[in-house]
């Protein structure tokens, strides 16, 4: 029975690239590898189908005996994506958890991306035990964002899109990673922005505790200290592997 599995698989779907691993629920741990392919041009449902079989045919994990869950870059309700960030338009209004169940030949869980990070978060990581209002960020291509209140996900915040008063760029275009790179900030520069953000975030919904996730938590050293706002703010855990162990503990859901 699912409901009794200690092992499940979780797919990371992104803007960039598709990851895949074997987890172990009990720890929150990857049993295996970490398989990852790049995201197909344009990032079509078709195209980003074959990619993740082609991930799960690596682990050799296509059959129903392992739950699967599958993290997206979108607002997702009732296995419909809302959205499309950094994919085709196409998934917007697309019955998603259907297609990829009708494609794989199989049951699956489908969620947004950062609300299964928070979930890997408040799980085995670093909003783990937090009490009241947990808000996980994660910065990367975009900002996407879980909202964890006493441990209890509240889905699809999308905090990430924001507005800034009188400027076109909402709060991704402006802080996120991405910002950073394609503009070449310096580590303090970005600094100033994300500052602009998190104190907006905090003045919005005064949280116990921020979690910085995405690849570049790893460097959380570099930037961190160097915001000043009232609300503690900590690194996440798990990183780039959030997507793929949230992912993996939502498959039972």
């Amino acid at each position: 029975m699912a409901s009794q599995a200690t092992r499940a698989v979780g797919v990371d779907i992104g803007g960039t690239g598709i990851k895949a691993g074997l987890v172990d629920l009990e720890h929150g741990r990857l049993l295996s590898d970490r398989i990852k392919v790049a995201t197909p041009a344009g990032a079509e449902p078709k195209d980003v189908l074959t990619a993740v079989t082609e991930v799960l045919q690596t682990l050799g994990v296509t059959g129903e005996a392992i739950p699967l869950g599958v993290a997206f870059p979108a607002i997702v309700k009732n296995g419909r994506t809302l959205s499309a960030a950094n994919v085709s338009d196409e998934w917007i209004g697309f019955e998603a958890e259907k297609f990829f169940e009708d494609g794989l030949g199989r049951d699956i869980h489908f969620a947004n991306d950062a609300d299964v990070a928070g979930i890997a978060e408040v799980r085995y990581g670093a909003a783990k035990g937090q009490a009241g209002l947990t808000i996980l960020t994660t910065l990367g291509t975009g900002i996407g964002s879980a909202l964890l209140y006493n441990g209890v996900l509240v889905p699809n915040s999308e905090l990430g899109h924001v507005q800034r008063a009188n400027h076109a760029r909402d709060a991704e275009a402006y802080a996120a990673y991405s910002a950073m790179e394609r503009e070449q900030l310096s580590w303090e520069q970005w600094a100033e922005r994300l500052q602009w953000y998190y104190s907006h975030i905090e003045f919005l919904f005064s949280p116990d505790l921020f979690v910085v996730g995405g690849g570049v938590s790893k460097h959380s050293d570099q930037f961190l200290h160097l915001l000043e706002i009232n609300t503690p703010i900590v690194p996440a855990v798990h990183r780039n592997n959030a997507g793929i162990i949230g992912a993996a503990a939502l498959s039972l859901s």
